[in-house]
């Protein structure tokens, strides 16, 4: 079987009846979680259409197996393919603490730009809950993936690029950090924040959601992750009157009105298992 492309057109996938989807069957337990999921994926896709669909799948390499044929952790052929037929899906891939290359996940979020993790959470039924109530759990987290700590900018301790940084900071700035520190940057910027709190905002109007909460530490890192909750209510005022923030809002919103508000994150870690039913869309950085 050969299969055929998803493409997209004017922003929306185009899925054939039989696409092809490239796979990473992964490292580890790997192989082992690929056998028991594709016959699973198959017959959902079978039972689901009657017959009329199916997955056409294409194996592509990435962590050991890579490396191990080819030399290449990550090969550009395997990027290549993901963009090219834009739907993929990875299995867990090696990537050793403290040391070693770098986080395979990292440079894939990097290299095609996978700027959001999008997880719903929502109770099934007959799973075991250490929550009361788990039937009020429904979410929608919309996560940066590609700054903030996660952008893989960092010097181990006793490296001279650890040094130069913590040189330049006493230097420039009069900033004194221990000389056996480690350092990383923590970039957030605004065109990501934006980005990410559109995608976040059109994707609650688009399913009738209620809200959208930009969760941050703010109160503590100002510059950072007060500025993500100050560039999330830029975006909101894009929206005009789809979208009221809870500071604008009287009473109950209107019908179909979207509300964008925001929570410090130790506050929210408390929220979502005291009152879950009042958060539906989640905004966050890393």
């Amino acid at each position: 079987m050969t299969g055929s492309k998803i493409t997209v057109r004017e922003g929306k996938l185009v899925v054939p009846e039989d696409p092809i989807i490239p796979f990473i069957e992964g490292d580890g337990v790997g192989p082992d979680i690929w056998r028991a999921a594709q016959p699973v994926w198959d017959r959902a896709v079978e039972r689901a259409y009657g017959g009329r669909r199916f997955i056409v799948w294409k194996e592509i390499l990435a962590g050991e197996k890579a490396y191990k044929k080819t030399g290449r952790w990550l090969p550009e052929e395997t990027l290549q393919a993901i963009r090219e037929h834009i739907v993929a899906i990875k299995g867990p891939l090696t990537t050793p603490v403290g040391g070693g290359y770098r986080s395979l996940n990292v440079a894939m979020r990097q290299a095609l730009d996978l700027y959001a993790c999008i997880r719903p959470i929502r109770y099934i039924d007959g799973v075991p809950s250490p929550i009361e109530e788990p039937r009020r759990v429904d979410f929608v987290i919309f996560r940066e993936n590609t700054e903030d700590v996660y952008a893989g900018i960092e010097w181990p301790s006793g490296s001279e690029e650890a040094k130069g940084v913590r040189e330049f900071l006493r230097e420039r700035f009069g900033v004194h950090l221990s000389e056996d520190s480690g350092i990383g940057l923590k970039p957030i910027s605004e065109f990501r924040t934006k980005r990410l709190v559109r995608k976040a905002i059109n994707y609650a109007l688009e399913q009738g959601r209620r809200s959208v909460t930009l969760v941050h530490k703010g109160n503590i890192m100002k510059y950072t992750e007060g500025a993500f909750r100050d560039w999330g209510y830029e975006v909101a005022k894009e929206f005009g009157e789809r979208v009221v923030t809870e500071s604008e809002l009287k009473g109950e919103p209107p019908d179909g009105v979207l509300v964008v508000k925001d929570r410090i994150a130790d506050s929210m870690f408390q929220q979502v298992l005291l009152r879950p039913e009042e958060y539906d869309v989640i905004a966050t950085p890393n």
